[in-house]
């Protein structure tokens, strides 16, 4: 049987454990069956119910203890071992109940953008069990309002893209947490002073906007800046959707996008289209 997974990927802070809460919140209230899995070994305390979580298998505070390791070391460690043991996640994957999944995937972004072993332990899970994963990248929507935060995020939302290499939902958590003064500023960082709309971040519209007031304001960086927004365009895949978890509207928008780069249907619905 076909599964559906989403895979809750972003830094610290981009309310990835928030997002899993009012996800399985918002899917039971339609009455869609969904589990959700915590693969952070870090987090052993979360507010959803947890139908898997690593920490059953190992956890980072006792690799931390046992090898000396830092945070981030313990961190890597623990999907390596993971993916060592994968036997483990498959046969308590096998057991849940129902065909939609949530993955809580831990902070640490070099496991989306450059450590392999969660791009190999997904590839397996796939080639085995047919799972069709959507990668769920979630940023804190202020990364909007700097617009040196905004292409470094940019830059981040790319690597994990090309890492990963799955369907791909790039969100700006929180937006809904943006004040007044927040959205004037986001609006106002163009030699201009041009008021722009969110459509500009969000489907990442010409960025020499962008690059012309780094220029300005950073001129030690202005190159680097510019030749990164020249990547970023190239590429062309990079684009946002925003999100408030409280929203109803906001949360069921979200869900047809993700269903739609899945292709899941749920019973009863019609097909996508």
């Amino acid at each position: 049987m076909v599964k559906y997974g989403q895979l809750l990927i972003g830094p610290p802070g981009s309310g990835k454990t928030t997002y899993c809460h009012g996800m399985y919140q918002f899917l039971t209230a339609i009455e869609r069956p969904v589990q959700v899995v915590n693969l952070d070994p870090a987090n052993d305390e979360v507010p959803y119910p947890c139908a898997i979580s690593l920490a059953e298998l190992v956890s980072v505070r006792d690799v931390m203890q046992e090898l000396d390791l830092g945070p981030n070391g313990a961190m890597l460690y623990c999907l390596e071992y993971l993916e060592l043991n994968l036997d483990w996640l498959e046969s308590r994957l096998e057991a849940l109940e129902g065909d939609y999944v949530l993955f809580d995937l831990p902070g640490q972004v070099e496991l989306s953008t450059n450590h392999p072993s969660l791009t190999r332990i997904l590839a397996k899970l796939q080639k085995r069990y047919d799972w069709r994963f959507v990668a769920v990248h979630l940023a804190d929507a202020s990364n909007m309002i700097d617009p040196s935060r905004y292409l470094s995020l940019l830059i981040l939302a790319l690597r994990a893209m090309l890492m990963l290499e799955l369907p791909h939902v790039n969100v700006l958590s929180k937006y809904d947490l943006l004040d007044d003064d927040q959205k004037a500023q986001m609006s106002s960082f163009s030699l201009a002073h041009a008021v722009f709309p969110v459509d500009y971040y969000t489907e990442v519209q010409d960025l020499t906007y962008l690059s012309d007031h780094l220029a300005q304001t950073q001129p030690r960086v202005a190159a680097m800046s510019r030749a990164l927004c020249e990547i970023v365009e190239d590429y062309g895949l990079v684009s946002f959707e925003t999100l408030a978890v409280e929203d109803k509207a906001s949360m069921l928008h979200l869900l047809h996008v993700l269903d739609k780069a899945i292709g899941y249907v749920a019973s009863g619905d019609a097909p996508n289209t």
